[in-house]
């Protein structure tokens, strides 16, 4: 469980990350990142490991074209809304269905709302551009816009 691609880089290159783990990086979406930056970085280094298909990585970041192996990317609502993906913690048993195209953390609705209570979901960038941005910007569901600034409408 990671809340930045670089503590997640640096798991994996110190072999920390084995074969079936699934790596999970949040608190990258659109308002978390914010802006989505993409994960090709730390999924090339899995691949280059030969652990692209012996390891998933999930994100509510973003992934390129050129992204190999098991990656499940712009996860919504994201970790920064609260999204589920902001409680799971490490050893935490997680599906993903590639039919049905559903991710399951297995965690029980009690236990889940226990974490809901007890996490601190950084605040969002409050300066700036990036400030703006993650202010206003839509889940990446809706494609991240920025066009939805008035909630009212």
């Amino acid at each position: 469980m990671f809340n930045n691609e670089e503590d997640a880089i640096d798991a994996v290159l110190a072999n920390k990350v084995v074969d079936g783990d699934v790596v999970v990086v949040r608190y990258v979406g659109p308002k978390g990142g914010p802006g989505m930056p993409e994960m090709l970085s730390l999924s090339g280094i899995l691949v280059g490991k030969g652990q692209g298909e012996t390891v998933a990585l999930l994100t509510d970041g973003r992934f390129s074209g050129g992204t190999h192996g098991m990656v499940v990317g712009h996860i919504a609502p994201e970790a920064q809304d609260g999204g589920p993906i902001a409680y799971l913690r490490t050893g935490d048993q997680v599906v993903i269905d590639q039919d049905t195209r559903e991710l399951t953390m297995k965690v029980s609705d009690e236990e889940l709302a226990k974490r809901r209570k007890e996490t601190t979901i950084p605040p969002l960038y409050s300066r700036g551009v990036l400030g703006k941005y993650a202010h206003i910007v839509s889940s990446s569901s809706k494609g991240a816009v920025t066009d939805f600034w008035n909630k009212d409408e």
